[in-house]
């Protein structure tokens, strides 16, 4: 009974025809009733003149909910002549259609429509049953009344009904539409976020990479023993840069893809697994790992002085990730336009007193500062060691906006000039410096302080040099 009821609902048209077919099918019973066995004092007119008259009456009763009115003031209308031909004393089907009728006006067509066309069916119902029962008239008044009250009830009942379920249907959509939204929001930050991650990692391998590349190059006839270390160093910046850029390109991937490639165990040239391997699995850095990321720095050229507050291994992963790519990015700011021989200071501070009126546990402060002591150019000895801090200072905007003075940047000494490696010119090195970064690392350091309700500010340091600061809020229960 449940499907069938469903499956009315789906096609009401053919319900309504089921109704039409019925009532006709007992105006005929009846009428073949009352022709078969008749009752004295009731005449029964000729069929030829009723049936039509019950046909056209019921013909319009499947378009009821398509055209609510059009069928209630055509049942209207033709309710006149069925009752003159005396048709309605064998038949009863112009009462229950009547009634269909007012209930669907009250349904889909409001109460204001309601009571237009019960003022009018009301008099011809009444004129009725005065003419064809005068003995029974305040009867037969009472239960027309009734009859036409109950179906103005049950109609109000329905079209409450069904309004409920169209603001129910309406709010679902809107929960759905604005669950959308909120993914579409969801995507575009991940994909902010992938983007950033990229920067770092990218922009950090690349800049080691390149230094120590031209160091070899230098060194590998004078002391090849330095250049054999500066080979292997390349070589575990580039995995380690890979095994990250796994990592991100994972988050990319649906979950099919990633087990049907862990199952494949694809290889990604380098004795490691594939996008779907151990390097997919490798944990995001925290600041635990600046440790490890100074002593890596330090090899490319860079002195680096760090001072990490005790517990700043508790700090949440999403702060602490902040953390390590905010001092990842500013000191590999330091090594492209500073160069090699320069000194940086980190320091990294969790003061836990701050911001706890606010239901957070303090705030962390960044702090990055170099003296732009160094040489632009890491395979040169003093030829063009012009002031490591130029390129950054010169337009007084971020440490990405132009490259240092000199031979080019400390990633571009064997282009930025005319190909040799000390053969550049300041100007020329200044653009290649430029164009190189396109200052997205500024941009990334300051998206992740906003994250975290932060701060950030950079500049020339007082005594020369560079200044990185930064202060990321960190939330209770984060």
């Amino acid at each position: 009974m449940r499907r069938i009821s469903l499956w009315m609902r789906a096609h009401p048209a053919v319900g309504d025809s089921l109704i039409a077919i019925v009532l006709l099918a007992l105006d005929v019973l009846i009428y073949s009733l009352f022709v078969a066995f008749p009752v004295p004092g009731v005449a029964t007119p000729p069929w030829y003149v009723g049936l039509p008259l019950i046909v056209i009456l019921l013909g319009v009763v499947p378009l009821r909910r398509k055209y609510p009115l059009v069928m209630a003031y055509w049942v209207l209308v033709w309710t006149v002549p069925y009752v003159a031909s005396g048709f309605g004393d064998v038949a009863f089907s112009v009462a229950v259609v009547s009634c269909i009728a007012l209930y669907t006006v009250v349904v889909y067509s409001g109460r204001k429509q309601a009571a237009i066309y019960t003022a009018l069916t009301l008099p011809v119902s009444l004129v009725h049953q005065l003419v064809q029962y005068p003995d029974d008239w305040i009867v037969n008044t009472v239960t027309v009344v009734l009859a036409l009250a109950l179906c103005w009830v049950l109609g109000e009942f329905v079209g409450a009904r069904r309004a409920y379920q169209a603001e129910v249907e309406a709010r679902l959509h809107l929960l759905e539409n604005e669950r959308h939204q909120a993914t579409r929001i969801a995507v575009a930050e991940e994909r902010e976020r992938i983007a950033r991650e990229l920067h770092d990692v990218v922009a950090h391998a690349v800049s080691v990479i390149v230094v120590h590349a031209d160091g070899a190059s230098f060194a590998v006839r004078k002391d090849p023993d330095l250049a054999e270390r500066a080979i292997g160093t390349i070589s575990d910046t580039g995995r380690s840069a890979l095994s990250e850029l796994r990592r991100l390109l994972a988050i990319l991937r649906d979950d099919t893809t990633d087990d049907s490639a862990a199952h494949r165990g694809d290889d990604g040239g380098d004795g490691q697994s594939g996008v779907g391997g151990e390097g997919a699995r490798t944990p995001q850095p925290t600041a635990a790992d600046l440790v490890e990321l100074t002593d890596r720095i330090e090899t490319a050229g860079l002195t680096v002085r760090l001072h990490l507050d005790d517990g700043i291994d508790e700090l949440p992963a999403g702060v602490s990730l902040g953390v390590y790519r905010i001092v990842q990015e500013a000191l590999t700011n330091s090594l492209k336009h500073a160069g090699v021989g320069t000194r940086a200071q980190v320091t990294v501070r969790w003061d836990r007193g701050r911001g706890r009126d606010r239901g957070h546990a303090g705030s962390v402060l960044i702090e990055v500062e170099d003296d732009g002591a160094g040489r632009a150019n890491p395979v040169l000895t003093g030829d063009s060691a012009a002031g490591g801090t130029a390129g950054r200072t010169a337009s007084g905007s971020s440490a990405e906006s132009a490259g240092p003075a000199g031979s080019g940047s400390a990633g571009s000494a064997g282009s930025a000039g005319s190909g040799s490696a000390g053969s550049g010119s300041a100007g020329s090195s200044g653009s290649a410096g430029s164009s190189a970064s396109g200052g997205n690392g500024l941009i990334g350091m300051r998206e992740r302080t906003n994250v975290h309700d932060g701060t950030l500010t950079a500049g020339p340091a007082p005594g020369g040099g560079w200044r990185v600061r930064a202060e990321l809020t960190v939330r209770l229960g984060a």
